[in-house]
């Protein structure tokens, strides 16, 4: 094995497994006879006879058909042999082939053991009587294949491919064909119409020939030849040319489907239609299946089966030969059409009906799947509107939440702000109170509060503006604060009173905000802005005293005054 090549030794390989093991010396000395090819050094081995015994059974699967063709005369029968020598030989030949395979076994052994050894082996043929009994012929290029030779033998074309328009296929075809038109010449022209007519014969295999049939609710035309009978060639030149019989095909929408029983498809066909003379032709539909010992009512209830209608073999000559085209013409159009029109319209009418309420059908779920979907849609839009609407509720509730919040921290900003300013307030009138009481009294102002009452103060000349504020700040006191509970001390820092005051003004950088009012000379009206340590005795308008108004900036200051107000005999001007 060291001196094989990798091709060899896989040869080798596959043979030993083909035998279940074996000596690998023998295998090689076969291969070596055999030029190393697997399937002969098989074949040398087994003696052929698994592959012998497969082909006995390949009869048993044929396609069950209903046959119906009771209604023929006896003209196909006569082209047949006798009946006494097609039985003899019917029963000879399996007799034959069982009592010779034992021989045929033994002479395989012989054969592989003087093959082994490389001594010629003699040949005994008259006493070799094993044969198979019908072998399976191998693919030859199936409907295609043959209906160019068809076309090429009788310089005919299809029907089909003349009829329809240019580029258009003629819609019988039942798989891919490798055919191409030969309805035009190379240039293009249109043929002659003179020109000899086949029949529309659909490509593909025997069994989708017969799925068409089904599905259209067709007559199929089953054509079979074998070169082997002399009766072929003028049945393709004379039948199968003959121009009623194509146009009768062609017009009553016949499915033919053709092919030669060397090919496999064309066999398995014939196995199943049980054709044993050819030419043979077959017309096959869909008809009711029969039911014996059964009623009307489960006969109609039965699907239809497809039918073997009439079987026609034998010389296609003299004009009343069974496939003659005469003969058949008449058949077709006397016999079958009558007979499987009214049955196969009725089931073309049937499913019409059942495609019409499918569409409708298809309609209504349709017209309910859109109607749902519409539904769904404005269900969906109005559930997602309401969640728009709430999160929009939600956020702007939120909102007023947070404003409120805000307002609410605002409001006690401010009503802190108020109650440390209302403390500083009533801190300055008790202290004030006190330093008014001490030292000389020259200086006597007038004081006009907002609310049009007069308050009289004495000033000593040594008081400033901030004492003056200080004054009419106090007077601005609402009533309900009673003077008994004023702070005793400054809310903030210790030390002289009117610096704790200004130092407490100057913080807000703006003293107007810090005061609320503003006071003015009563005539002639000039402002008297606050000014921290400003003496009232250095002030023009009010040297030896003098009347001032008090205006508010912000009326939040006061709501009332502390009614220490006095009238002191003076006319004063009213606003």
């Amino acid at each position: 094995m060291n001196d094989l090549s990798s091709t060899q030794e896989a040869a080798v390989a596959q043979l030993r497994e083909l035998t279940n093991g074996g000596d690998d010396e023998v295998a090689i000395s076969v291969l070596r006879t055999v030029e190393w090819d697997v399937q002969r050094a098989a074949d040398m081995i087994f003696g052929n006879v698994a592959s012998s015994s497969n082909r006995a059974n390949v009869t048993t699967q044929v396609e069950e058909f209903e046959i119906d063709d009771l209604e023929q005369d006896d003209s196909p029968r006569r082209s047949q042999p006798p009946a006494s020598s097609s039985f003899l030989a019917l029963m000879t030949r399996p007799v034959l082939t069982v009592l010779s395979f034992p021989l045929h076994l033994i002479s395989s052994i012989f054969r592989f053991i003087f093959g082994v050894l490389r001594i010629p082996f003699p040949r005994f043929h008259g006493l070799n009587f094993y044969s198979p009994l019908r072998p399976r012929p191998q693919y030859r290029g199936g409907a295609d294949r043959w209906l160019r030779e068809l076309e090429e033998e009788t310089g005919a074309i299809s029907i089909g491919r003349v009829k329809a328009p240019k580029g258009v296929s003629s819609g019988t075809e039942a798989g891919p064909s490798t055919l191409s038109s030969r309805g035009t010449t190379s240039a293009g022209d249109p043929v002659d119409e003179n020109r000899l007519l086949l029949p529309d014969f659909v490509s593909g295999t025997y069994e989708e020939a017969l799925k068409i049939c089904q599905r259209d609710f067709r007559v199929g035309c089953i054509i079979l030849v074998s070169e082997e009978h002399d009766d072929v060639a003028q049945f393709k030149r004379t039948t199968l040319t003959d121009p009623a019989f194509v146009k009768s095909l062609h017009e009553n929408n016949v499915l033919v489907w053709g092919g030669d029983v060397r090919d496999r498809e064309a066999w398995s066909a014939a196995e199943k239609l049980q054709a044993t003379t050819y030419p043979f032709v077959a017309f096959v539909a869909l008809q009711p299946r029969r039911s014996f010992g059964a009623g009307a009512s489960s006969r109609s209830s039965a699907p239809p089966t497809l039918t073997v209608l009439s079987r026609h073999q034998g010389k296609s000559t003299p004009a009343s030969g069974p496939t003659s085209p005469q003969t058949l013409l008449q058949h077709l159009e006397t016999q079958v059409l009558p007979r499987v029109s009214a049955f196969l319209d009725r089931l073309r009418g049937q499913q019409r009906e059942r495609e019409r309420d499918r569409e409708i059908r298809d309609e209504q779920d349709r017209a309910f799947r859109d109607a749902a979907r519409r539904d769904t849609e404005r269900i969906q839009a109005k559930i997602e509107a309401e969640r728009l609407q709430k999160e929009a509720e939600r956020h702007a509730e939120g909102l007023r939440r947070e404003e409120e919040a805000m307002l609410r921290a605002e409001e006690e900003i401010r009503e802190q702000q108020r109650e440390h300013r209302m403390n500083w307030r009533r801190w300055t009138r008790r202290a004030f109170e006190a330093k008014l009481g001490q030292g000389s009294k020259s200086l006597r102002v007038a004081i006009r509060l907002p609310n049009g009452e007069r308050s009289i103060q004495q000033f000593s000349p040594d008081h400033t503006l901030t004492t003056l504020y200080a004054v009419v700040d106090s007077c601005l006191i609402p009533g309900e604060y009673s003077r008994s509970e004023d702070p005793d001390s400054a809310p903030e820092g210790s030390g002289d009173i009117e610096a704790l005051l200004e130092a407490h003004v100057r913080k807000l950088h703006d003293p107007s905000k810090y005061w609320g009012f503003r006071i003015a000379s009563s005539y002639p009206r000039v402002e008297i802005p606050w000014e921290g340590g400003v003496q009232l005795s250095t002030i023009s308008h009010l040297k030896g005293g003098g009347q001032v108004v008090v205006e508010l900036v912000d009326t939040r200051i006061s709501n009332g005054h502390s009614g220490h107000d006095s009238d002191d005999g003076y006319d004063t001007e009213e606003d």
